[in-house]
């Protein structure tokens, strides 16, 4: 089984607590500096 990168397994906490979110949501989420709208959607698609 693989592990998560870092950015992913910080994804995926939010997915965690907070439960199905789009990308613009999970977005705001993040503290500042927040990642290009590009990377996350990027992240997601391959969790």
């Amino acid at each position: 089984m693989e592990k998560l990168t870092v950015k992913e397994e910080e994804c995926m906490e939010f997915f965690w607590v907070k439960g199905p979110l789009f990308v613009k949501d999970l977005l705001e989420l993040y503290p500042e500096p927040k990642p290009h709208v590009n990377t996350l959607s990027t992240v997601v698609r391959g969790l």
